[in-house]
């Protein structure tokens, strides 16, 4: 087995996760089977309570973790499928060791960082690589050289690659050259004290990928080199990409990376053939088609609250040769302008998933609007149930009808809290998660759409379709086009008398890849084509 080490320093969300899934798609396709992993420094046990704000989107995954988004990044680039095994938190670590504490198993020894923490992260690294069965474990460890909360985390892999021997381990820093336009001049100083604060721990890094706007020089990179003691050719130039982070696994082959890699770990593999990934490039730089979709949400200003539904929008434009133009439309704008002032000019109407009322009025409208004026329209999870709502008061004519997620008291509930989720008290992991069998209707669009009439998705939800207003919904054209195999739950919906109305309880946008996009956005994004064909330019 061979581990590589992903660090990051200076600052934070510099693309420490991209930069891992880029080299794993690059081992990938040198014929090297790989997992990856991510070590967060933080206290929570996962993110799953945490806000968008403090933390960016949610990612689920086939065993009902939630996880960090870098783990989205992870599957996007690469085959490997991962578990809750793969996301490790600080807060999972300490659970665990004190845990083990109160049942006796330290046999009355007092319990410390060193060796009691530090253990247990080595030993979520040793697991995942018996669990998959790969030849590389690919380690990000969150946050930046020098925080309190990551000693942990550093020391444990300093510790481990002692433990496994000289060509098992790579360190990779990822680091930023900022440019100083006053000076108009990249300076290499934080990159120094960066490096530095790392070989203090006890790890000296065996690469280090520059993150910047303007290229490295021969005399940058040798003033790295020298100064951060890694070989010339070990200094990476990572910069800005100029359409698509799907650019940077080609940006770092140029750069002859995943070559370094390979030698640093004393692997034997042909070089990675990437001609599939150089079409996905093509296909968003030079499209055939372009067009503009809304994403109308509330957290709109967060670019990290919704990362996995723009990346399989941008999918489904792979998918159809077009390029998509995303406009970031904030629900409540809609509420104070109109449906018809904010939407007009666009191609196709997203409504993604969240929690909590502010902002569901607008949405409500956006999907009338999507309705009313036959605008291929895609709800996810929550955008389902806006939907149901906005169908139920202006088709049906069940004034006040709505969720009791934000009103209790309606008189109307077309959706509420699933009978598993009455009386849950905890936050935490308690949510319907994961993935779950869907059974798709004989002769429906979606059945066409996915070529099969079984489909697994995956969900993150409290809430779904009450079946008391079924019958009602299906005689006006609402088609329950999927359910659970018992039949006791709506999972996705359609319109009979519309060109794209679909919407899902679960969320698609976690299985979309670049090379595989899903087909509810390639269905989505088709759509939208041909509609935005129709329009008068």
């Amino acid at each position: 087995m061979k581990y590589v080490f992903v660090t990051g320093g200076v600052v934070s969300s510099l693309g420490k996760g991209l930069t891992a899934a880029a080299l794993g798609t690059l081992l990938e396709n040198r014929g090297v089977k790989v997992t990856l992993q991510k070590f967060d420094p933080y206290l929570n046990v996962d993110p799953g309570t945490m806000s968008p704000y403090q933390h960016g989107e949610v990612y689920v995954l086939d065993d009902g973790a939630e996880t960090d988004l870098d783990l989205g990044h992870y599957e996007r680039f690469t085959h490997t499928k991962l578990s809750r095994k793969n996301n490790l938190t600080s807060g999972q670590v300490y659970q665990t060791v004190l845990d083990k504490e109160r049942r006796g198993d330290y046999l009355g020894m007092t319990v410390q960082v060193i060796p009691h923490i530090t253990d247990e992260i080595q030993k979520r690294i040793r697991e995942i690589g018996a669990i998959t069965g790969s030849e590389v474990v690919i380690t990000e460890i969150g946050g930046t050289t020098g925080d309190i909360e990551g000693l942990p985390f550093l020391e444990a892999i300093r510790e481990f690659a002692l433990d496994v021997g000289p060509g098992n381990v790579c360190f990779i820093h990822v680091t930023y050259v900022p440019f100083i336009k006053a000076a108009g001049e990249l300076k290499t100083k934080p990159t120094q004290q960066s490096v530095a604060k790392l070989r203090e721990i006890g790890v000296a890094p065996h690469i280090l990928v520059c993150r910047c706007e303007q290229p490295l020089n021969k005399e940058l990179r040798q003033k790295i080199s020298l100064f951060c003691n890694v070989p010339y050719n070990a200094v990476i130039e990572e910069k800005d990409v100029d359409h698509s982070i799907y650019e940077l696994p080609l940006v770092l082959q140029r750069e002859r990376m995943d070559d370094l890699v390979c030698k640093t770990l004393q692997i034997d593999a042909p070089p990675a053939n990437m001609s599939h990934w150089q079409e996905i490039i093509r296909k968003l730089v030079a499209p055939q088609h372009r067009v503009r979709i809304g994403v109308v949400g509330k957290y709109i200003e967060l670019q990290d609250a919704y990362k996995s539904v723009y990346e399989a929008i941008i999918h489904g434009g792979i998918a159809n040769d077009c390029g998509v133009a995303i406009e970031k439309v904030d629900s409540e704008e809609i509420e104070k302008n109109g449906a018809e002032k904010v939407l007009k000019d666009l191609a196709g109407i997203l409504v993604p998933g969240g929690f909590g009322e502010r902002g569901t009025e607008g949405k409500i409208l956006a999907a009338r609007y999507a309705r009313e004026k036959k605008i291929p329209y895609l709800g996810l999870c929550l955008g389902m149930q806006i939907a149901t709502i906005e169908f139920a008061r202006n088709v049906l004519g069940l004034q006040g009808a709505h969720s009791t997620e934000f009103d209790p008291q309606t008189p109307h509930p077309v959706i509420h809290l699933l009978n598993e989720q009455i009386g849950v008290t905890n936050k935490g992991a308690s949510m319907r998660l994961g993935s779950q069998p869907c059974q798709l209707a004989i002769g429906s669009k979606a059945a066409h759409l996915y070529g099969a009439f079984l489909i697994q998705e995956r969900h993150r939800h409290r809430y779904e379709f009450n079946n008391k207003y079924r019958e009602a919904f299906s005689g006006h054209g609402f088609n329950f086009s999927g359910l659970s195999p018992d039949g006791q739950l709506v999972e996705l919906i359609e319109l009979n008398d519309h060109p794209f109305f679909m919407a899902s309880q679960y969320h698609p946008e976690f299985l979309s890849k670049p090379n595989a996009p899903h087909p509810l956005f390639r269905g989505f994004i088709a759509a939208s084509c041909a509609a935005s064909h129709l329009k008068p330019h």
